[in-house]
C-alpha cells in the first residue's frame, strides 16, 4: 500500500474521530502556536497514518459559514504540505484557529507549514534523545 503522506488526498481516516483518541491527544500531546494556529501533536498514534483534527472556536466566529471557511482552508494547506511531515512514526495533529480576523488561504497555508516544520525538528530532537 502507498504511504498516505505522498498522496495528495484527505480521506476519512486520515481524520481524528473519537474521544479516546481526541482525549489521548489532549492529554499526552505537546502544545505549540504557529502564526495564526495553536496545534498539538503526539507521535507514534497507532492509527498507521498521520490524522488531524481542525477546530474554529464558535467563541471566535458565531456563523457557521464562515468557521466551516476557515476549518475547509486549514484542511487544504495540510494536504497540500502533508508530504513535508517528516517523522518516522504516523502522527496526530490538532489545529486551533485562534485569531479574530478571518486570515487569507496563503497565511494559513504559512502557518501549517510552520507547524509541520516545528513538529519536525521535536520529533527529531525526541528520536534523537531515545537513541542513546
Amino acid at each position: 500500500m502507498m504511504d498516505t503522506r505522498l498522496l495528495k488526498t484527505f480521506g476519512k481516516k486520515e481524520r481524528i474521530c473519537g474521544k479516546k483518541d481526541i482525549s489521548r491527544l489532549l492529554d499526552n500531546g505537546r502544545f505549540a502556536s504557529a502564526g495564526c494556529l495553536r496545534y498539538c501533536f503526539l507521535a507514534d498514534n497507532g492509527a498507521g497514518c498521520d490524522r488531524i483534527l481542525v477546530s474554529v472556536p464558535k467563541k471566535l466566529f458565531r456563523r457557521a459559514v464562515r468557521r466551516n471557511l476557515l476549518k475547509r482552508r486549514i484542511r487544504e494547506s495540510f494536504r497540500l504540505q502533508k508530504s513535508l511531515l517528516s517523522t518516522h512514526s504516523p502522527t496526530d495533529i490538532m489545529f486551533v484557529y485562534n485569531t479574530r480576523e478571518c486570515c487569507a488561504f496563503s497565511e494559513i497555508y504559512d502557518s501549517v507549514g510552520q507547524a509541520i516544520s516545528r513538529i519536525n525538528n521535536s520529533a527529531g530532537r525526541t528520536e534523537d534523545n531515545g537513541h542513546r
